[in-house]
C-alpha cells in the first residue's frame, strides 16, 4: 500500500464524506481553524516580540511564555484536529498539493522549534546576557509559524 491510497482510504471514510458532502461543515472547520491559528500567533508573536525587546519589557521572558503557554497547548490541539478534518475531507487535493506538503514541513518545524530550541532560550531568560541569541531565535520562530501561514493561504488558492 502506497501514500496515495493511504490518502484515498482516508478521503473515504465516513467523516471525510460528511464534511465534503455539507455545505456548512467545511467553512465551519475552517473557521475555527483559522480561529486557532490566531490564536496561536498571538501566543507566539507575544513571547517573541519580548525575546526582540519590543514588547512587555516590565515581564520576564520566561513569565510571559508561561502565560501565554496554555493558550498556545490549547489552540495548538484545536488547530490539529480541525486541520485533520479538513484534510480528512480532500485527503487525495492535498496529496497532489505543494502548498499541503510545504506547509506540513514548516508545521513540524515549527513545532519542534517552538519546543525545543525556542523553550530552552525562554526558560533561561537569558536575554539581558545575549540578546543576539534571543533575537535570533524570535526571528527564526516568527518566520517559521509565517511559513505555516502562508503554507495555508496558498492551499487555499491553488485549485
Amino acid at each position: 500500500m502506497n501514500l496515495l491510497s493511504v490518502f484515498r482510504w482516508l478521503e473515504d471514510t465516513g467523516v471525510g464524506r460528511a464534511i465534503r458532502d455539507s455545505i456548512w461543515l467545511f467553512p465551519l472547520i475552517e473557521g475555527v481553524h483559522l480561529v486557532a491559528f490566531a490564536i496561536i500567533g498571538g501566543a507566539i508573536v507575544l513571547v517573541d516580540l519580548r525575546l526582540l525587546g519590543l514588547g512587555l519589557r516590565g515581564q520576564p521572558t520566561a513569565v510571559v511564555a508561561r502565560e501565554a503557554q496554555p493558550w498556545l497547548l490549547g489552540a495548538l490541539a484545536v488547530m490539529i484536529a480541525s486541520g485533520a478534518l479538513l484534510f480528512l475531507s480532500e485527503a487525495v487535493k492535498c496529496y497532489y498539493s505543494q502548498p499541503f506538503w510545504v506547509k506540513m514541513s514548516a508545521l513540524f518545524l515549527a513545532v519542534l522549534f517552538t519546543f525545543t530550541v525556542r523553550r530552552r532560550v525562554v526558560a533561561a531568560d537569558e536575554i539581558p546576557a545575549r540578546p543576539v541569541r534571543g533575537r535570533l531565535v524570535a526571528l527564526a520562530s516568527i518566520a517559521l509559524w509565517g511559513a505555516v501561514a502562508w503554507g495555508g493561504r496558498w492551499i487555499g488558492f491553488s485549485g
